[in-house]
């Protein structure tokens, strides 16, 4: 298998942080989720509290909804992925990193990674600020 240009070619659960035991919650994701995280267990289902988040959305507003939801359920020190399409995939969204930051920014939480999750998401990760763990 050939790495595409641009990718890290590191599985992308690792790329993701994501651990055994972790409790991971995928919203929205596409078809293929079981592909891209390579046989880690998530749950489409919103659980009370996960450790791990991702978040796929095309639409600001969904993103604007969904956003605090996930974060207000995720462990003090989990993170949260959000995830939108990238501009090369031609796949109809309002979202980009600009939009994605800030959004996350005014909900206090902070980023601190991005991420190629494939050809057609890109991704950034949030965490709470440390004086808010």
């Amino acid at each position: 298998m050939t790495t595409p240009a641009g990718y890290s070619g590191k599985p992308l659960p690792a790329k993701l942080g994501l651990k055994p035991g972790h409790v991971v919650y995928v919203d929205g994701g596409p078809p293929h989720t079981d592909e891209l995280l390579g046989g880690t267990p998530y749950t489409t289902r919103l659980p009370k509290r996960a450790d791990v988040t991702l978040l796929f959305s095309t639409e600001r507003s969904r993103l604007e909804k969904r956003l605090p939801l996930v974060v207000g359920r995720t462990v003090t020190d989990g993170m949260v992925w959000v995830c939108w399409p990238k501009k090369a995939a031609k796949v109809a969204t309002d979202l980009d990193e600009n939009v994605v930051r800030r959004i996350g920014l005014d909900l206090g939480v902070v980023d601190v990674k991005v991420a190629a999750v494939d050809q057609t998401w890109s991704g950034l990760k949030f965490v709470r600020r440390l004086a808010d763990r």
